[in-house]
């Protein structure tokens, strides 16, 4: 789905954690990581194990030039993925903290 048609759906009221994952990730996908990280966050409030959510959040803060945030969004996102046993989010994010540990 296109960002026009995501925003719709929210402007009718379909607000839900995965309309907002659906739209941040649009968003950074558009390289706008300023629009991207307010329905991440919007996402991860509704649903805080929502650990793809945070992965993403963590790519569009960093992409924002903000590491510190991201760092802190892929911790939280790496407990997330533990907590439910998402092995392979639970991988990426510790690849991304070990990248951005080594910059």
């Amino acid at each position: 789905m296109n960002i026009t048609a995501l925003e719709k759906m929210l402007a009718k009221g379909n607000d839900s954690a995965m309309l907002r994952f659906g739209l941040g990730k649009a968003y950074l996908d558009d390289q706008n990581a300023e629009i991207a990280i307010g329905h991440f966050r919007h996402c991860v409030g509704m649903d805080p194990s929502y650990s793809a959510a945070w992965k993403l959040l963590g790519k569009a803060l960093l992409q924002g030039g903000d590491a510190s945030e991201a760092e802190t969004a892929w911790q939280q996102g790496l407990a997330a993925a533990q907590e439910k046993g998402d092995k392979q989010t639970e991988r990426e994010i510790t690849v991304f903290l070990k990248k951005l540990s080594k910059r």
